[in-house]
């Protein structure tokens, strides 16, 4: 069966195998047919009013977002499920992870993964956006995993190696925009309103039925389909939506008809608490714990960073944040890093005194891929767009955001579409530093039988602050950089 939402058409038909077949409305903007001759990995376009184009709802886009559709058959897979109390999640872009840059390159690492203590591994939008590089946050068609990475039989693979090592898969997914290409989507019915606006495309327009249920469905196909055990939303602040029951609260309650289980968990501008206090998501991010940790380490005060003061008691404040499982802290993370101009990692001498701050916070833990052995391969900003004016555009606007930074002042803000700023950030996993590994595992190990009650007392002029969870005090002095902790008296650590 072909349904398709084109409220505004006039005809629509399915184009597969060479020929044409009228659909019938059947209300409320929705267009359907039965074609009895389509088959499993049939190519086929939607024809609106003579317009030929990929299926809004495309579960394959072998040629990328100018080619056909694939009817491609659902593999139902289960969900693992993993709850917030011992949720660890270990952020990863599929393209710069692994040599091969596919689903199955993360497959290869699961196992060690796992025996560092992550519980759940969180990738970066895989929804097919233009081209071969790209974060994902340019995604057109949200159904359909992109195809370098290994399309959705890669997607199921990766997936069902995940559970079998008992890790559960996070999937970060995007409604507040749609990337370059979305004209194709408009086409079908009115996807976005002028009512708003966002930092990266038009803004979707909420009030339409169908848009929900684009939006909606596409988070249930995850669940039932691939067994995806958590949504992170992205740019959540972004998603207007004055309906009586938002959007995102219709949407956790439809997935978690699905299965109970699964999480879904937003990024949300910093103290804005409405994913948890009023839509009833089960987490969100809480980047204030990055911004304070960072400034207090690196003294940096410009962008987002200027509101905040290199101050120990700002940080002992957020280490007391509550509900604390519903909070997830990060010390890096793909904005963190890859949204400074270059790219770059902290310092090497940062990274112990990070890791155990992080870790042994009472609230979720974040990883960014590769900070577990102190990658020092930057994570830039990268983009493959076919057109020629919007790669100029994202040039252009990649070097008048950072314009302004001293910090960047005389350097050559990388190209984004240039195929080496990808190559540059690939994962080099065999030049890690084992200690600070086995550091990252300790901790990891440690959390798990530690109390969420924590107890915090800093002495603002000598820059230290001490945390302490249970039988388990962990001593962090920021002036000489510098972490220790104890199991009671005993120094076990530093």
């Amino acid at each position: 069966m072909f349904r398709v939402w084109a409220p505004a058409a006039r005809e629509v038909a399915v184009r597969i195998r060479g020929r044409e077949h009228p659909l019938r409305p059947e209300g409320d903007g929705l267009w359907s047919a039965e074609v009895v001759e389509a088959r499993p990995h049939d190519d086929y376009l939607y024809v609106v009013d003579g317009r030929a184009l990929p299926d809004p709802c495309s579960r394959f886009q072998p040629r990328g977002v100018r080619g056909p559709s694939r009817i491609v058959e659902p593999a139902r897979s289960s969900l693992l499920g993993v709850s917030l109390e011992e949720l660890v999640v270990y952020e990863l872009h599929v393209g710069a992870f692994s040599p091969s840059g596919t689903f199955d390159g993360v497959a290869e690492r699961l196992r060690d993964l796992r025996e560092l203590g992550v519980t759940a591994i969180e990738l970066l939008p895989v929804a097919t956006f233009p081209g071969r590089r790209n974060w994902g946050y340019d995604g057109v068609y949200n159904y359909a995993p992109h195809p370098a990475y290994g399309g959705p039989a890669g997607l199921t693979r990766l997936v069902e190696a995940a559970h079998a090592v008992r890790v559960a898969v996070i999937l970060d997914v995007v409604y507040n925009h749609i990337g370059p290409g979305s004209e194709a989507v408009a086409a079908f019915g009115p996807y976005f309103t002028d009512r708003h606006s966002t930092p990266w495309g038009d803004a979707i327009d909420y009030s339409q039925r169908g848009v929900r249920e684009w939006a909606i469905q596409n988070a249930e196909m995850w669940v039932r389909d691939y067994g995806i055990d958590g949504l992170r939303l992205d740019a959540t602040h972004a998603i207007i939506d004055d309906s009586e029951q938002h959007v995102l609260a219709e949407l956790a309650d439809r997935v978690r008809a699905i299965d109970d289980r699964v999480l879904v968990i937003a990024e949300m501008e910093t103290g804005d608490l409405r994913p948890i206090e009023e839509w009833g998501l089960d987490a969100q991010w809480a980047d204030e714990f990055h911004h304070v940790l960072h400034v207090l380490l690196t003294n940096e005060d410009e962008g987002y960073y200027g509101g905040y003061q290199p101050s120990v008691s700002a940080l002992g404040r957020q280490l007391e944040r509550v509900p604390p499982e519903r909070l997830v802290f990060a010390s890096q993370n793909h904005d963190q890093v890859g949204n400074r101009a270059l790219g770059d990692r902290p310092a090497v001498d940062e990274l112990r005194i990070r890791a155990a701050t992080l870790l042994l916070a009472p609230q979720t833990p974040l990883l960014f891929m590769g900070e577990e052995y102190g990658e020092r391969r930057p994570f830039q900003y990268f983009t493959d767009h076919h057109d020629p004016a919007i790669a100029e555009a994202t040039r252009e606007g990649r070097r008048r955001e950072f314009a302004h930074f001293t910090a960047f002042s005389g350097e050559e803000v990388p190209d984004p579409q240039d195929p080496a700023t990808f190559e540059r950030s690939r994962l080099e996993p065999g030049n890690g530093d084992d200690q600070l590994r086995a550091f990252y595992k300790q901790l990891l190990a440690l959390r798990r039988e530690l109390p969420r009650a924590v107890e915090i007392d800093v002495d603002e002029g000598a820059e230290t602050l001490r945390l302490r969870r249970g039988r388990v005090e962990l001593q962090l002095d920021f002036g000489r950089l510098k972490c220790c902790l104890r199991n009671c008296s005993a120094r076990t650590a530093s």
